[in-house]
Parts: structure tokens; sequence; C-alpha cells
């Protein structure tokens, strides 16, 4: 109940209470065309200097004359509410004019601002359009509910474009280190291809250091001892020719068979470096098999199915090595794995016929030694017939380019088989192999 009449009171007193002065009515009077009440004072004084079109300090309505009417009920009012002895309403200190201590009631549209009834009636406010700010408030809120959404709107916009973007480069660093992960893989990959690589040459040079010794070592020892052969040879012949003529051709037909059979051997071979051949599958005739590793071939009797390139040979069964030369001395060991086989081994020339019939010999651009039936021939213009000591089971091809030679030998006994005569190389020379009758051969 007393909270109730506290607020009656309240409301009391903001009836009594002049909205110019803030201070209770004195002689009130009301404006007829719009009801409002004001003191007589208080409105005499804002309608000072006006001829015509007085407007109501509260609601804004125009009058076009002074219309005004005591209104003896409200002063009534105002004597009952000083007998209760209650101060007037003032309102909050922020909702005061600095300037005249006024309500701030009115808001200007050019200035922006909220004014009192006074400033509206003075020279800086008077033709500016100003309105209740109530209804100020609503129209402004009307426009910042407008900027409210455009800005929600923009703000949304951002943080979509954030998310976006912050996704975009999620994915980007993801595909970054997935890329750095796969190049630190690979770098390992092939730091331990070429450490395998590494000891698998290493392994090969022990090999052919251990090959060269060996073979140096038996070079060496047999050379010592066709020497050994050869001084007793010489001091004999020597003495024959001291002797008289009837003691000199006593026993001269057994001198000169010894002499006969005297076959030079050339350490060339041992002077160079040996080539770790592979043969090449662009130049495969059908008819011939190679290895996985490309160091065996192998004649088939049915015909595999390959592309029909410039560089394979399509008349005669035959392949070239891979690598070519066009300078230095190289030498390459060739086992022959088929005792009856026909075989040649030799070089070609890279202008060698690949599509027809070319002629095995130094004009057809081989330089080469066969097995045909059991016969050897070095591929001479004409064939020149060998009578090998042994039946090379293992040969060596020896290529000196710049010198113009090619010779072949049996690689076990070092027998020299042929060497042909000097010519002058001018193109690439290639390892060349023949292969007949189930022929197979492996190069060492």
């Amino acid at each position: 109940m007393a909270a109730a009449a506290a607020a009656q009171l309240g409301n009391l007193k903001e009836e009594a209470t002049c909205s110019i002065c803030l201070e209770y009515f004195t002689d009130p009077v009301m404006i007829i065309d719009c009801g409002h009440n004001f003191c007589r004072s208080c409105i005499t004084q804002s309608w000072e200097g006006r001829d015509g079109n007085f407007p109501c300090p509260q609601c804004r309505e125009i009058s076009r004359r002074k219309s005004l009417r005591p209104n003896r009920q409200l002063g009534n009012m105002v004597d009952i509410a000083k007998q209760l002895h209650l101060p007037p309403v003032m309102p909050q200190g922020e909702n005061l004019c600095e300037k005249h201590n006024q309500a701030l009631l009115l808001f200007c549209a050019e200035d922006q601002r909220m004014i009192c009834l006074v400033c509206r009636e003075s020279k800086d406010h008077r033709n500016h359009v100003a309105s209740p700010v109530e209804e100020a408030a609503k129209e402004h809120k009307v426009k910042l509910q407008g900027w409210l959404r455009l800005l929600k709107k923009e703000e949304k916009y951002f943080v979509e474009s954030k998310v976006k973007d912050e996704e975009q480069y999620k994915t980007m660093r993801e595909k970054l280190r997935t890329e750095k992960s796969k190049i630190e893989s690979e770098f390992k990959k092939l730091l331990q291809l070429l450490k395998e690589n590494e000891q698998t040459l290493h392994r090969r040079l022990e090999e052919m250091e251990k090959e060269i010794t060996l073979v140096e070592n038996a070079n060496i020892a047999k050379l010592s001892n066709q020497i050994t052969s050869l001084n007793a040879l010489i001091t004999e012949i020597e003495k024959k020719c001291e002797v008289p003529a009837w003691e000199l051709l006593k026993d001269v037909r057994s001198t000169i068979i010894r002499c006969n059979n005297v076959k030079i051997q050339c350490p060339e071979v041992v002077k160079t470096n040996k080539v770790m051949v592979t043969l090449d599958p662009g130049t495969v005739h059908a008819l011939l098999l190679l290895s996985e590793g490309r160091r065996r071939v192998r004649r088939t009797n049915t015909a595999q199915r390959l592309p029909d390139t410039p560089k394979r040979f399509t008349f005669w069964p035959c392949v070239l090595g891979s690598e070519g030369f066009t300078s230095g001395r190289h030498y390459w060991d060739v086992q022959l794995l088929q005792e009856g086989g026909a075989w040649q081994v030799g070089v070609a020339a890279e202008s060698v016929n690949r599509k027809g019939r070319f002629t095995w010999s130094p004009e057809g651009g081989v330089w080469a030694v066969q097995r045909w039936k059991g016969q050897y021939k070095a591929l001479t213009s004409p064939q020149t017939p060998l009578t090998p000591r042994e039946k090379p089971l293992k040969l060596r091809v020896y290529l000196d380019y710049e010198a113009g030679r090619l010779s072949l030998y049996n690689a076990v006994s070092r027998e020299l088989l042929y060497s042909f005569p000097q010519a002058r190389f001018t193109q690439r020379l290639f390892p060349c192999f023949g292969l007949w009758d189930a022929a197979e051969l492996r190069l060492v």
C-alpha cells in the first residue's frame, strides 16, 4: 500500500509541474488548440517576439493566435500538492539542459542533439526542425535497426570469409606438411639407394681388382714360362747357327716345327679397363630372349611380339650392347653357354642395316668372329678360317678405337684368336652378338 501511495504522489507531482520551468505551476494556463498547460509567465516568455504561428512547446502544434485560457482546476490541484509539502519532480542530471537547466524534451534534427523548450525558442534552434525525444528516438531506432541488419549481414560475411580462409590455410598447411613428408621420404629413399649403389660399386670394383690381380698373376706366370721356353729355343737356334752345315741340318725339322708352334700372346688387354656391357632391348631381334638384367641372351624358336622400332633388327637374329664407343681402349668378356650353338661375337657400326640383309664383314659394318657348324672363322672378306688350340668357352673382345684395332682372345687360355687388320673407325661402335641354333651367351 505504501508503494502504491508513493507512486500516486509521484504522478501527482508530475501533473502539477510545468514542463518549461519544471516547477509547480504558477497561474497555470492552457493552450486552447492542443490542451497543454504551462505557467502563464513561461508560455508568455516562450512566445515573446512572435506575431503569429505560436507553437506549443510540448507538442509543437501551431496556433494562429495566443489562445490561452486559465486552468483554475489545475491551479487548485497545485495548491493541494503544495500543502502536501512535496518537492516538485526534477529530471535526472543527464536529462537537463546544461545552459537552461530545463528538461531535454526535444531533439534537433539539424544539430542532432537533444534540446529543451527554451533552446527551441532561442535563435539557435528557432528555425530548425525539432521533434519530441520519444518520436525522434523511435525514428532513429528504426534507422539504427536498419544499420544493425546491414552490420550483422556484413559481420556474417566476414565471419564466413574468416572461416573459409582458415579452412583454406589449414588445407594449404596440410598439403605443405604432406609435401614436406613426401620430399623427406623421397630423399631418404634416394640416400638409401645411393648408399646401396655405392656398396654395389665397391663390391664390383673389389671383384674387378681381384680379377685383374688373378689375370695379372696368371699372365705374368704364363709370360715367364714363355720367356723361359723362348730363351731356350733362342739359345738352341743360336748354337745351331754356329755349327757346320751337316750338323745344322741334322735336326733342323724339329726346330722349325717348334718355331711354328710359337704363337705370340698379346698382353694389351691387361693395360685397359673392363666394360660392364648390358644388352639393348630396343635392338633385339624377335627370336632372341633377354634376361631381366639384360646381361644374358638366348635363341628361341618362337618370335616375340615386339614394336618395330628403327633400331630393332628384323632380318638377322642380332642384338647390340647398350654402350657405344667413339674413343678409348675397352674390353669385355662373353661366356658361351651352349657348346653346339652357332654365334657371332664382335662389334658393329651404328649405321649397320637393321631391317635387311647385311654382310658379316668390315665392309658391311661388322668386325666379328663366328662359330658355325663347329668351325671357327674371322668374318673378313673372304672369311679367314681359325684353328684355336683350345675350344673357346669364354671370349674376350678388345677394342682400341684410336688405333683401329679389334682383337678376340680365348679369355681362359689367353690365346689370340684373331686380330683384324688396322682400320679407320669413324662411327660409334657397339658390342654385337648374333645367335643361331639354340645358342646362349652371357656377359661376364
